[in-house]
């Protein structure tokens, strides 16, 4: 095998782009009173984008469709509308991750403070990532059946639209599914045997927005079924709405990457759920205030992207999911602290496991970098299973090509993987694509656009390889694959301050499809120095003319390197404007993404 080090360093040294700007979209933001910096990076980020800018640039709640427009989303209200009234057992389903944990509590929330369900008829089901796999899976289908008292009715979130072989089961002992989902639904359509199914990408939905996450998509069927309970004077009109737990959504969405480009319903969201989540009425969000610091409040975006996702999912990869749902659900400080603590514990062991796990992949990846596979698809027989989408995370970042990787699966003879995605590559289309061609090789999957999960056969690796290879191929055509950073030009030396970072805070929320401003420049260094644990971060005083800025780079440096670079170079960087708050003070600083010398 290639050694790693062998690569040619133009596979892995990223390549500063500027982003292609969309004319007509710069005209038009300019004439709805954006800056002409603000117009810039709109149209960068919204390519042919035909629809109103109203709704992106200033987000609000009024722009939210209706959840009548919900294929099955009245049908789906009805019952659950039903078996509250009926006082019924419930049974709430959700996936492991973020978006299935804030699922979690906005469904349970509703049931029990604004339906007033008894907490003893609530069964909360939630599967292991390793022991159970994702969705609506058998083992936890036999707990589900082992319930007493028999739910009759399953509410999921964020899962099932996959899963008719085990809803078929859960119906014929008596127990009606009511499905929300935003996965991609298989080639066949909505399970057959679920009561409902509630999933904006059915062909028959009329709501306008795809890309919701699927805790928003729990928050509108929830939210229809407080409608249909009013209408029936099984609740009074005074019931409050759900608008509280759009700061559960607004965590969810941002943590699943969903879009936060062209999509008025997930801009809305995050921002409404961003102000009430920096009200810190909910122990949790006291309790990761608390956690970060006093300078980490109010929390944007990034915050609940890189601070809160990760300590909530890090949970789900390396131990039952419950310490999460019971650090959101918490009643006290004390006890969202405490709880906190253990996420805080995983999240350590996590960052420790992926990148042992990570090396080792990058390692794998050489072999098929050296023959220009359109994709990295690894096999890391000791690996971990709760870190494989990190991990591949981490390829496409290295890379620039969409990667999966695999590890051994519970099931004896069967490997499980997570992928990760590149701008032009839909990742569930080409494992459509490949199962067309290598069905037997590729008996589970599931996902979306950007991600997605697989189940297969380890006899069968090289097969469903050679598949999914030929699948990204055919979409990504003569594609060049390297690793880019898009960046939004230069800013003058003038442009380097508070006023201008005010400016592009303005304009969030940033995510995915959104992405965070980056820019590029000359700088000269003046200082340097290694910091963190390891020495593998680095502090630096940079230079523009007159000017000069505290900057930091994180991961910098591999333990006991260097920098390639020193006092007295000038540097072409890509960085980010950052706000630094110490002592409640607050200066601009340079968040360094890519550094060379000139």
């Amino acid at each position: 095998m290639t050694a790693l080090t062998e690569l040619p360093h133009s596979l892995t040294r990223p390549r500063l782009q500027p982003r292609p700007r969309d004319e007509a979209v710069y005209a038009r933001a300019q004439a709805q009173g954006l800056s002409e910096l603000q117009a810039r990076l709109l149209a960068s980020r919204l390519p042919d984008y035909a629809g109103e800018l109203a709704p992106l640039i200033t987000p609000s709640l009024r722009y939210l469709t209706h959840p009548e427009k919900l294929a099955d989303g009245r049908r789906a209200a009805e019952r659950i509308a039903e078996a509250v009234a009926e006082g019924e057992s419930i049974g709430i389903l959700t996936d492991y991750d973020v978006d299935g944990i804030t699922s979690h509590v906005v469904i349970r929330r509703t049931l029990v403070e604004l339906f007033g369900v008894p907490e003893h008829k609530l069964h909360s089901l939630i599967g292991h990532r390793i022991f159970d796999g994702y969705g609506i899976s058998l083992p936890l289908v036999e707990r589900t059946l082992a319930l007493k008292p028999l739910p009759t009715l399953v509410i999921t979130a964020d899962c099932g639209s996959s899963d008719e072989p085990r809803i078929a089961r859960l119906k014929a002992a008596g127990i009606d599914v009511v499905v929300s989902d935003h996965h991609a639904l298989p080639e066949e359509g909505p399970p057959a045997s679920a009561y409902a199914c509630v999933n904006p990408t059915r062909k028959d939905c009329d709501y306008p927005d795809e890309t919701i996450a699927g805790c928003m998509v729990a928050w509108l069927v929830m939210s229809l079924a407080r409608g249909v309970l009013i209408e029936w004077g099984a609740l009074p009109e005074t019931t409050p709405k759900l608008s509280p737990w759009l700061s559960y959504v607004a965590l969810g969405t941002v943590a699943d990457c969903v879009s936060l480009g062209a999509s008025p319903a997930n801009r809305a969201v995050v921002t409404q759920g961003l102000a009430l989540i920096n009200r810190m009425d909910a122990p949790c969000w006291r309790a990761m205030a608390e956690r970060l610091g006093p300078d980490s409040v109010p929390f944007n975006a990034e915050t609940l992207a890189f601070q809160m996702g990760p300590r909530i999912n890090a949970r789900s990869r390396l131990d039952d999911p419950y310490a999460a749902l019971h650090f959101m659900l918490a009643e006290s400080d004390a006890v969202a602290v405490r709880q906190l603590g253990i996420l805080e514990d995983d999240n350590q062991s996590r960052k420790a496991i992926e990148a042992e796990m990570a090396a080792e992949a990058r390692a794998l990846a050489a072999a098929e970098l050296a023959a220009n596979a359109p994709a990295v698809v690894v096999f890391v027989e000791d690996g971990h299973p709760g870190v494989q989408g990190i991990v591949a995370s981490r390829l496409v970042q290295t890379y620039g090509r969409p990667a999966l990787v695999l590890t051994r699966a519970a099931a004896p003879g069967m490997l499980t993987g997570s992928g990760r995605s590149i701008d032009g590559l839909h990742l569930r289309d080409a494992l459509q694509r490949a199962h067309e061609l290598a069905a037997e090789a590729l008996p589970r999957f599931g996902g979306h656009s950007g991600a997605a999960g697989i189940g297969v056969p380890e006899e069968r690796l090289a097969e469903f390889k050679a598949a999914f290879l030929q699948a990204v191929g055919e979409q990504l055509g003569d594609t060049p694959l390297y690793p880019k950073l898009w960046t939004d030009g230069e800013l003058g030396a003038a442009q380097l301050d508070l006023a201008t970072l005010d400016e592009l805070e303005a304009l969030g929320p940033y995510g995915r499809e959104f992405d965070p401003p980056l820019f590029e420049g000359h700088f000269l260094v003046e200082s340097l120095r290694p910091v963190g644990a390891d020495g593998t971060h680095l502090m630096m005083e940079l230079s523009i003319g007159a000017l000069t800025l505290k900057a930091i780079w994180f991961r910098a440096l591999t333990p006991g390197e260097l920098p390639a670079f020193a006092l007295g170079d000038t540097l072409h960087c890509a960085y980010k404007l950052n706000r630094n708050r110490f002592r409640g003070r607050e200066s601009l600083q340079l968040m360094v993404e890519h550094a060379e010398p000139v």
